[in-house]
């Protein structure tokens, strides 16, 4: 007589990770089945032996073989935690990453105005528009993005965080209405079109608009940083997520426009993974900025 198969937590989880090549099986298999079940993580090592019901064991399955595949963890769970906020994702959109949250540390960093009006370029999930909004309630945040799709899921995100940010379509500054901002930060695409790491990992799903930028991938950040001048403040700054490999070139990119007190700051692997830079705007701030009687 042939015995079922097990369908303890312990036991589907092993099986799972076993059949899903990442660098974490064990996490993503306790993230699906967390999922399925309504079970939290710690009550699979606090009771291994509690039983799955073959629905709930058929659908972990699916998924695990959709893992198996490539598939992220992200989108067959349709969310993501960023700045320890619950966000809503789907393919129309990238997944937020942990390193991202750097850029969000840097852009608090700055010594801003209680009610500084900051703009977040490419917004997607609105993962950088929402964490600033959660942090400071008196700044004006708005986002945009180019994709329907994404704006929508931003617009989402913000109405269930119950944070005030406004999300519009634009592609970059041009569908946007007149206005001057004291930050404007953006993780745009910056991978370029040749690039091998477009064929692994997560990155396969993951819409190629959101990640491709020309032959060496600094188109976007080409014209963020050429055209944020006409949207920033005297004194305002403009603040970028780059490629790891990309630091000296964005730094020329603003140098060149014009920025000062142009930097790069290095993510959680320490390698420089943003720049950011102030424009000066007119004479007059200048010379209030930096004493010089002579500016023009």
């Amino acid at each position: 007589m042939t015995s079922k198969p097990s369908l303890t937590c312990e036991s589907l989880l092993q099986q799972a990770a076993e059949r899903i090549a990442s660098d974490s099986p064990r996490l993503d298999a306790e993230l699906l089945l967390s999922h399925v079940t309504g079970l939290g993580r710690t009550s699979f090592r606090a009771w291994p032996e509690r039983e799955v019901s073959p629905t709930d064991a058929a659908r972990f399955d699916e998924l695990v073989s959709e893992r198996g595949s490539g598939k992220p963890v992200a989108y067959l769970l349709g969310h993501q935690e960023f700045w320890s906020l619950p966000l809503h994702v789907s393919p129309s959109t990238l997944i937020p990453r942990p390193d991202t949250e750097c850029l969000v540390e840097t852009a608090l960093s700055l010594s801003l105005p209680t009610d500084a009006r900051v703009l977040d370029l490419g917004t997607g999930t609105g993962a950088i528009a929402l964490a600033l909004a959660s942090e400071h309630a008196g700044w004006q945040v708005s986002a945009c993005d180019c994709v329907a799709e994404a704006v929508k899921l931003a617009r989402r995100n913000a109405v269930d965080l119950k944070l005030l940010v406004q999300v519009v379509q634009s592609s970059w500054f041009s569908g946007l209405n007149a206005g001057k901002f004291d930050l404007i930060v953006s993780n745009p695409p910056y991978i370029a079109s040749a690039d091998h790491h477009l064929g692994l990992g997560d990155v396969r799903f993951e819409p190629t608009s959101a990640l491709v930028s020309g032959a060496d991938g600094l188109d976007d950040l080409r014209l963020i940083v050429e055209q944020a001048p006409d949207w920033l403040e005297p004194g305002g700054w403009l603040l970028v997520e780059h490629g790891f490999d990309q630091a000296g070139a964005v730094r020329s990119l603003f140098e060149t426009r014009g920025f000062v007190a142009v930097e790069s700051r290095r993510d959680y692997g320490n390698r420089d993974r943003m720049t950011l830079g102030q424009w000066t705007g007119s004479p007059e701030f200048r010379r209030k900025t930096t004493g010089d009687q002579h500016a023009q």
